[in-house]
């Protein structure tokens, strides 16, 4: 065998090359377990298995979620400053976000839907990292048809993820008027959703606003429809478009 055979032999795989793996990545490996553990959560809080308590279970899920955002903004920014340029940085990070959305739903009033962005945000980055684990343990017919399942879905996924963010908005509004809520959940969360439509990393919030605009003006304007009606629908566009945040250019 020549040497140009034998560099190009393929690399080794088995369970200990995947252990390896995750050792030699520890923070890739802590953000699956936890992404795994916001699964498992969220499930257990929608089906109550074992005698577990939902409402538990659903703080669970989201304290993993902001442990995940914890690490990933460790990634992203592992050099914490106490400047004004660093916090502004900070804001502009989705890992950010999501954390301050995690603990926002931690401490209000339990709803539901608030589970789905960062169950749906889980399991697709965990389905990613589980392909290459399987690819490490020599299975990559498994692991090709997993990232290929995961790349198919992800953009509905991202956009059902920006669609439930946004009706969250008025569900904080009513959840406040039901005396179920608190008058910093509907606020604090109308600055998360500046956040997300401002976003560099991911338009997904931009475009379904977009899309629910133009369905919104579609059905303003069906013939017969009532002028009260088409003008409500107007109104509630030029609201939503007046609250929108500038969006930031790209350098």
């Amino acid at each position: 065998m020549s040497e140009g055979e034998t560099n190009r032999s393929p690399p080794r795989q088995g369970f200990q090359t995947a252990v390896n793996h995750m050792l030699e990545r520890k923070i890739d490996s802590l953000l699956w377990l936890t992404r795994l553990g916001t699964i498992v959560f969220t499930v257990f809080s929608m089906i109550p298995l074992f005698g577990t308590n939902p409402y538990t279970n659903y703080q669970r899920a989201l304290m993993s979620s902001a442990a995940t955002s914890a690490l990933r903004l460790h990634q992203r920014m592992p050099r914490i400053q106490f400047t004004r340029e660093f916090g502004a940085m900070l804001l502009m990070e989705d890992s950010c976000h999501y954390l301050l959305y995690s603990i926002l739903f931690i401490i209000s009033y339990p709803i539901t839907l608030s589970l789905l962005p960062v169950f749906l945000f889980a399991l697709l980055h965990s389905v990613t990292y589980s392909a290459g684990l399987l690819y490490k343990l020599g299975c990559a017919g498994q692991a090709a048809s997993l990232s290929a399942i995961a790349e198919h879905h992800q953009q509905n996924i991202l956009k059902l993820v920006s669609f439930t963010e946004i009706c969250l908005m008025p569900i904080t509004v009513i959840w406040l008027f039901s005396g179920k809520g608190s008058l910093l959940t509907p606020f604090a969360y109308y600055r998360f959703l500046t956040f997300r439509y401002a976003s560099r990393r991911n338009p997904y919030t931009r475009t379904v606003f977009h899309e629910m605009r133009i369905v919104l003006e579609a059905f303003a304007n069906t013939p017969g429809r009532s002028i009260s009606l088409k003008n409500m629908c107007y109104k509630v566009i030029n609201y939503a478009s007046y609250l929108a945040p500038p969006i930031p250019t790209q350098q």
